[in-house]
């Protein structure tokens, strides 16, 4: 199981995770208020994570495009909906729900 380490506004919270799932559902089912706006379509960037370490995974054609329309983005910023779970990461969530003040959003599927 994918060790994972989140940094949050509220400090550090580390966990396992279930190899193959989707980071966003893993967050959230650990109690982080990651948002999601979207639904987890890679359409709108909310669920965005900063990777510190570990292997994320390719980045998709979908993800990638998504991204390349924001500016001023690291190289390490990935969509957490778009991540399934398969090495251990360290990450830091950068928009939380309870920071931002808004729902998180729709919770994005399983696949």
């Amino acid at each position: 199981m994918p060790k994972i380490e989140a940094e949050t506004a509220n400090g550090t919270v580390a966990f396992e995770g279930t190899e193959g799932k989707k980071l966003v559902l893993a967050l959230e089912d650990e109690g982080i208020d990651i948002l999601h706006r979207c639904g987890g379509n890679a359409r709108c960037t909310t669920c965005r994570v900063e990777v510190l370490a570990g292997d994320p995974g390719e980045i998709g054609e979908l993800e990638r495009d998504r991204l390349a329309m924001e500016s001023e983005l690291a190289d390490n910023v990935r969509l957490s909906c778009q991540i399934h779970l398969k090495d251990d990461l360290k990450v830091r969530v950068i928009n939380q729900a309870s920071v931002r003040g808004m729902d998180a959003g729709p919770r994005p599927l399983e696949d």
